[in-house]
């Protein structure tokens, strides 16, 4: 077993205050978001997705987000995947981002749905050619013998559809429309900076620091 009580590391980068703190939680997530692209954070567009089942059962993975709108955080998945599964019986669901060399977190919860065809379709067809083809190949989440079962997949879907493949009705788009933001920075002694948001029934947000 791994003892691992002794690892610790004081946080010392930078502060958050609410006079700093921008009204809006999306400017302030954007402000942070091109702060973590500028410090050249490792794919600060990548974020815990956690949903759960039936059985309430959580379940958390990282996945890549690809935009930001007024309305929500968008990202493109398998539809037919464990998560798409979680989704479409509740679609409740929180993300993480998580930019170490900043000392910063940033927990966003909301509520689920799917983005248009079209949207999809765009996106879908931005993506090389092999990544087209890949989501026609893999049957995410569910078990197979190994992984030549992906190559053959592969190799017939690049067959079938050459330099063409149609989107797959099982993959699209996911935007989760938040209702709830929480910033974190790291600060020294463990008395770390929190603030929170959370939307009111007139579509404003309330701004309040919460103890560490």
């Amino acid at each position: 077993m791994l003892d691992l009580s002794a690892l610790r590391q004081e946080y010392t980068n930078a502060e958050l205050n609410e006079r700093d703190a921008h009204t809006q939680p999306f400017l302030q997530f954007e402000d942070w978001f091109l702060q973590a692209q500028k410090s050249e954070v490792p794919e600060p567009n990548a974020m815990v997705l956690a949903t759960s089942d039936t059985y309430n059962q959580p379940h958390a993975r990282v996945v890549l987000i690809k935009e930001v709108r007024p309305e929500g955080l968008v990202w493109f998945t398998n539809y037919d995947s464990a998560k798409g599964h979680d989704l479409a019986d509740n679609p409740q669901a929180s993300l993480l981002f998580f930019w170490q060399p900043l000392q910063r977190q940033v927990r966003i919860e909301g509520v689920v749905k799917k983005v248009d065809a079209a949207e999809s379709d765009a996106y879908f067809y931005s993506r090389p050619v092999s990544s087209q083809l890949g989501a026609w190949s893999s049957p995410q989440s569910q078990e197979i013998n190994s992984r030549m079962v992906l190559v053959k997949n592969m190799a017939s879907n690049a067959l079938k559809y050459g330099t063409s493949p149609p989107r797959p009705e099982h993959w699209g788009g996911y935007i989760l429309e938040p209702h709830y933001f929480e910033f974190w920075q790291g600060r020294a002694s463990r008395l770390h900076d929190r603030i929170a948001y959370r939307k009111q029934d007139d579509g404003s947000w309330r701004i309040a620091r919460l103890a560490p």
